[in-house]
């Protein structure tokens, strides 16, 4: 889905079928990746002033796209969705996998599908669906690729630094008066992804610290020669 923020050039070149997000900001609703791209997102927050309204994807949405890959020939289709804990995509994604077989039972035996809980948000799920993506290109079976994807999963984290913390109040992820307090003190939070939860991981005060305390969170939980990913919000310097 939309949220793994996958580039639109990987989703081009490696085959990705992203399913985008229906999104409410003000009294207007916006289809992501269709009406906006991720620049366009964070110039309809500052106009709004406001955090955006997330819908989550139905299971009618998922009976659909299930019954137009098995029309098209698609004999393994693997799903790789926002948090659970996030969302209630995931769970409306495997509820319709039972759904859609009781309505064609034709398709029993002619597409498998699978649904992967992403666990997380942004990249954390997103780099790993494209290296999936590779995968299949190369040869890999289904088998091969769901195990791929749900031994990844679970391990991969996010660090990541706020240096305003007024949508982080607004969202509820922190307290108005502590947003307050922090923005007052020039504290910046660092927050942590992972096993499908996000928690406050470390404080500093100053952004130039900020950057130095995510980079240095990261590097002491990095397996030696592992891949990372280097993520960026809203600021392009």
């Amino acid at each position: 889905d939309s949220a793994s923020d996958i580039s639109y050039e990987d989703e081009q070149k490696y085959s990705i079928s992203v399913i985008p997000f229906p999104i409410t900001l003000g009294d207007k609703s916006y289809i992501s990746r269709v009406d906006f791209d991720n620049g366009r997102f964070y110039e309809l927050m500052e106009q709004y002033d406001e955090i955006p309204k997330t819908a989550q994807i139905t299971p009618f949405q998922f009976t659909e796209i299930y019954l137009k890959e098995a029309q098209e020939g698609v004999t393994d289709l693997i799903l790789v969705l926002i948090n659970s804990k996030g969302s209630s995509t995931y769970g409306n994604s495997v509820m319709a996998i039972d759904m859609f077989y009781g309505e064609h039972p034709e398709y029993k035996d002619v597409i498998h599908i699978y649904s992967i809980d992403g666990m997380g948000y942004n990249a954390l799920y997103g780099v790993p669906v494209v290296n999936a993506a590779k995968m299949c290109q190369e040869g890999a079976k289904a088998d091969e690729i769901v195990t791929y994807l749900t031994e990844i999963l679970p391990q991969r984290q996010i660090y990541f630094g706020i240096y305003d913390l007024k949508y982080a109040a607004k969202s509820g992820r922190i307290p108005t008066a502590a947003a307050f307090v922090g923005t007052a003190l020039n504290m910046k939070p660092v927050m942590k992804i992972f096993d499908s939860g996000i928690t406050t991981a470390a404080k500093c005060r100053g952004e130039r610290k900020l950057v130095e305390k995510v980079a240095e969170m990261g590097i002491a939980e990095m397996e030696q020669g592992t891949p990372y990913e280097l993520i960026y919000g809203n600021d392009t310097t």
